[in-house]
């Protein structure tokens, strides 16, 4: 199992993690002492090829460059990350959060051939809460907004709820995938694949994925 390191804004790990061992990670001074044991030890009367050297050289300094370019990829996703902290972001997921007095924002992609959308919202049990229909946009993603009133036009209380959405496609009723409005509390990079991603109250979410900010 991965593990993961957080970020919230004040600690912000350094760039250049590396998947390799520390026992096992070798810089340029060390290859240039490996090269220069290579050239003492070898054979006086079968010397090596000195292009070898060249090419081996040639070799440590793409090496070299790939890192310096990945470690520049890597900081500038996890400063990405870290200023989404606190703010609200649209992203594939069917869990959010309903605080008191606020609401719960969302949108679908909608096929060709739809001529309604039903968004459905459950509670913690799985009882469903409150239904309601929205037009599909012409083009684009479809927004949706439930304002935390039940059928009944009761205030639902405040916690994390489930929303789900259907199309009526030429007749025929098709589930879609949501994404929904959470805001951000922290950013995590997986030292494992060195991907960032971003922590809600509802999950986590790949950086790559985020769909709008707010």
């Amino acid at each position: 199992m991965s593990t993961t390191s957080s970020v919230n804004g004040s600690n912000i790990p350094a760039a250049g993690l590396s998947n390799t061992p520390a026992n096992m990670q070798i810089n340029q001074k060390d290859f240039l002492q490996l090269i220069t044991a290579q050239m003492k030890d070898q054979n006086p009367l079968s010397p090596s090829d000195p292009t070898q050297f060249v090419t081996q050289l040639e070799g440590m300094s793409q090496v070299s460059a790939m890192q310096s370019m990945q470690n520049s990829m890597q900081a500038s996703a996890i400063m990405s990350g870290t200023t989404l902290i606190g703010r609200s972001i649209l992203a594939p997921g069917t869990q959010a959060t309903l605080a008191t007095g606020g609401a719960i924002g969302g949108a679908v992609e909608a096929p060709a051939g739809t001529s309604k959308l039903t968004v459905s919202v459950q509670d913690s049990t799985g009882a469903t809460v409150d239904t309601f229909n929205v037009t599909p946009a012409d083009t684009g993603l479809t927004s949706f907004i439930w304002k935390g009133a039940t059928t009944t036009g009761a205030t639902a209380a405040a916690g994390t709820y489930t929303i789900g959405v259907t199309a009526t496609v030429n007749g025929k009723t098709q589930v879609l995938d949501p994404m929904v409005v959470n805001k951000v509390d922290s950013v995590l990079l997986d030292p494992t694949t060195n991907a960032v991603d971003v922590e809600t109250d509802n999950g986590t979410v790949p950086l790559t994925s985020i769909v709008s900010v707010m």
